[in-house]
């Protein structure tokens, strides 16, 4: 170890890039203690390590340990993103394990919670060594791991990244929770350590805080409201919504809240369809503040509007069909009765400027003896033609 410590000093001193050392440093951790290998299998280690033959207790042992840990800590280049995260969290494993000092465990928490949104859920599984905890797992570690993360300034975390330790979180929780000995304050001071715009989403959390009723059914009434508390039912999706309503463990209060909300969604969604046919929505100015929709509601939204469109044009299509068949209809009438009103309404009437339509027609029924206002009926048109037609010797001798 002393020699290469020195060696890396000279490789530093000549400028080398400060990622090409943190990945030196993880490939001669990973020779000399294979826990730290990404491929570790305990059944295959045949001495690769320095502390797996050797013929001291095992208390010298771990000694030897604690002291590589410290040292590979010790030298850890001081940038961000020079080591993997998932080195770190190994390594914070190994030295929780050993008992490393607290300076050294606080250098590796800062580090890993710099880089919290690489980690994985595998990684961040670390059992709990300390002997006055009860839980399998060291949640309290985590706890302080998203704590340091959600306190870093704006430059250091980004949205994509608050976003990506929110989804690790709620995972995580869905874990813990099956444990009976996790507590109530620790489940809620991890679930509540990330602001509300860090999720997307809360199906994950609602998971996790079913799978903890679930292992915990003697949570009081009072816990289960606050644990539901941490919940923004808006956020919900159809799915989670409909078994959340079904659920028995949730306090009534929550399921009506669930209920409401999902008619508000659905009140908001035939307002948004009917703003195609330029309806205005009952509901314009109590709906709830928008969100960053999901990829999943995106494409759902995207769906349906193309199934709208889709419609809008299938009864544009029917409509002109329809339209076309009524003129068909219309000239078929029109050129059916034309011989009808030929002797009622003559063209010369139509073309005089001097005179209204109705005016021309009253003239025009001046002296035949009838009794009315002046505008002849249809009837009376008709029994006018007929009577003329009875007239006309010509149409006599033909019948004759």
């Amino acid at each position: 170890m002393d020699y290469f410590v020195k060696t890396l000093a000279g490789i530093k001193a000549k400028g080398v890039r400060p990622d090409l050392i943190g990945s030196i440093i993880a490939h001669y951790a990973s020779k000399w203690l294979p826990d730290l290998s990404a491929d570790h299998h305990p059944a295959t280690d045949r001495g690769l390590t320095i502390f797996a033959e050797s013929p001291e207790s095992v208390t010298t042992l771990w000694m030897k340990k604690r002291f590589f840990v410290e040292t590979l800590v010790a030298i850890l280049p001081p940038e961000k993103d020079s080591v993997p995260c998932v080195f770190l969290l190994r390594l914070l494993r190994i030295a929780n394990m050993v008992g490393v000092e607290p300076t050294y465990r606080a250098e590796l928490e800062k580090r890993i919670s710099w880089q919290l949104d690489q980690a994985s859920l595998e990684e961040l599984m670390i059992p709990s060594f300390s002997h006055t905890c009860g839980t399998l797992l060291d949640v309290e570690l985590i706890i302080r791991l998203v704590g340091m993360f959600v306190n870093l300034d704006e430059v250091a975390k980004s949205g994509a990244a608050l976003i990506k330790v929110a989804k690790l979180v709620d995972s995580y929780l869905a874990e813990a929770s099956v444990d009976s000995n996790l507590n109530f304050s620790e489940f809620v001071a991890l679930a509540g350590a990330l602001p509300s715009h860090a999720r997307a989403t809360d199906d994950g959390l609602y998971r996790a805080i079913d799978t903890y009723l679930k292992a915990h059914p003697g949570v009081s009434k009072q816990e289960r409201k606050v644990l539901f508390r941490l919940i923004d039912s808006r956020k919900l999706s159809h799915e989670a919504s409909l078994h959340a309503a079904q659920n028995e463990r949730l306090p009534v209060r929550a399921v009506i809240e669930v209920l409401f909300c999902e008619q508000t969604k659905l009140n908001r969604q035939m307002d948004w369809s009917g703003s195609f046919s330029g309806t205005r929505s009952p509901y314009l100015g109590f709906e709830a503040p928008t969100r960053c929709l999901s990829k999943r509601e995106m494409c759902g939204q995207q769906i349906e509007v193309r199934k709208l469109r889709e419609d809008v044009h299938r009864l544009q299509s029917q409509c002109y069909a329809m339209q076309m068949q009524m003129e068909r209809l219309s000239e078929k009438k029109k050129g059916f009765f034309r011989w009808k009103f030929e002797n009622v309404m003559p063209s010369s009437i139509l073309k005089s400027n001097n005179l209204s339509v109705v005016d021309k027609i009253d003239k025009s029924n001046e002296g035949e003896g009838e009794v009315g206002c002046g505008i002849q009926t249809p009837e009376d048109l008709k029994t006018k033609l007929v009577r003329g037609k009875k007239k006309n010797p010509r149409w006599r001798k033909s019948i004759s």
